[in-house]
């Protein structure tokens, strides 16, 4: 990869495209109260699943590329799910970040940061919610305009105890726990001041998506709804 340009007026410019990345962040963020997580590899499956979650409120649908047709899946729900706001999960490395806006993505999710991944995020016009799970990673990204951060694993990295401890000493982030919620304990995160939603997977569960049950999962996103506090 080229090295960046130096000189004042290429990092004002960055910093300036960051901050409009990050109110389309928080946009996203503050859409509904769970981002759903899901795993599919059947582009007809995902585009009921998609209508269903939509359907049910939960407008921002995180397609992971854990799957060969992953990239399929998230190119059929941005085409054919009305409402939908796809994104890509698991995004690992600066050559996925095209293909994933080819594919219609309009928000990224990373489980952690990379600087090649930060680099190339910065000349992406699609906006990215990094991952994260210690202060110190909190605040690097900070360093680079990032406000808006993914919380993972939130179960095994501290819990909803753990980022209240935060909130004092770092109150201007907000964050999206992700790992290990789920309905039982996704209030006890949504009610802390620097979280202003979750991700979860149990809003579209592997069985119900294979068996292309619409009405399930629906009803699940419907009951996710209403975790907000």
């Amino acid at each position: 990869m080229l090295s960046k340009p130096p000189g004042l007026v290429y990092q004002i410019r960055m910093r300036q495209n960051q901050t409009a990345k990050q109110q389309q962040v928080e946009a996203l963020m503050c859409a509904a109260p769970v981002i759903p997580v899901v795993i599919v590899d059947d582009p007809a499956k995902a585009v009921i699943m998609a209508r269903a979650l939509v359907a049910g409120g939960l407008p921002a649908i995180e397609v992971t590329l854990r799957t060969p047709r992953a990239l399929e899946c998230l190119a059929a729900i941005a085409s054919e799910v009305e409402g939908a706001i796809p994104g890509a999960g698991t995004v690992l490395e600066p050559a996925q970040i095209e293909a994933v806006e080819k594919a219609g993505a309009r928000f990224m999710v990373s489980p952690g940061t990379s600087p090649r991944l930060l680099d190339a995020a910065d000349d992406s016009a699609t906006p990215l919610l990094p991952g994260t799970a210690t202060a110190s990673e909190i605040m690097t990204l900070g360093e680079r305009g990032y406000r808006h951060l993914k919380f993972f694993p939130a179960s095994l990295a501290g819990g909803a105890p753990y980022l209240k401890a935060l909130s004092s000493p770092l109150p201007q982030f907000r964050f999206c726990p992700t790992g290990g919620v789920s309905m039982s304990n996704a209030r006890d995160y949504l009610a802390l001041p620097n979280v202003l939603c979750v991700g979860g997977s149990w809003v579209a569960p592997v069985d119900a998506v294979e068996a292309g049950d619409a009405a399930a999962i629906e009803k699940l996103a419907r009951e996710a709804c209403g975790l907000k506090v």
